[in-house]
């Protein structure tokens, strides 16, 4: 066990003795994001998402887990493609996942494939253990110096 500097013992990570593991990044296996050009740059607008069916596998548990993700963003050049979105988001059923991990994958993927000049995501996880979970991850493109 390892004890803190105030003398507190603190379990071990997995105190259960559980094998706990997510699926790696490699293997996840996620569909790519396609994109089309957005032809009216400089103008800026927000598209907002709402998938109510997202579905992955609990690390934990290897029940399934269930949300509603939300994503909100302001295009740059590239819109994403509502096809390889609807099948990006499927492809997670398989893969095992902790909810604070979804959002942040998502994010990453959703910045290669359209760089955004904002992002929201949101993952509004229905109730598990008596414990409502949203999580939300954020990106803001960075600003570039004038010419």
């Amino acid at each position: 066990m390892k004890v803190t500097t105030e003398g507190m013992v603190l379990p071990p990570p997995n105190w259960q003795g559980l094998d706990i593991r997510s699926t790696p990044r490699e293997e996840m296996n996620l569909y790519p994001l396609d994109t089309f050009p957005y032809e009216f740059v400089g103008r800026e607008i927000r598209i907002h998402f709402e998938i109510p069916e997202f579905t992955c596998i609990c690390p934990f548990s290897d029940f399934p887990d269930f949300a509603t993700i939300r994503i909100e963003y302001v295009p740059n050049e590239r819109c994403i493609e509502l096809k390889s979105l609807k099948l990006y988001i499927n492809s997670f059923r398989q893969v095992k996942i902790f909810h604070e991990h979804v959002v942040n994958v998502i994010l990453e993927d959703f910045v290669r494939a359209c760089d955004p000049l904002r992002v929201e995501i949101e993952g509004d996880f229905n109730v598990r253990g008596n414990i409502k979970t949203i999580v939300r991850a954020s990106y803001q493109r960075p600003q570039q110096a004038d010419k």
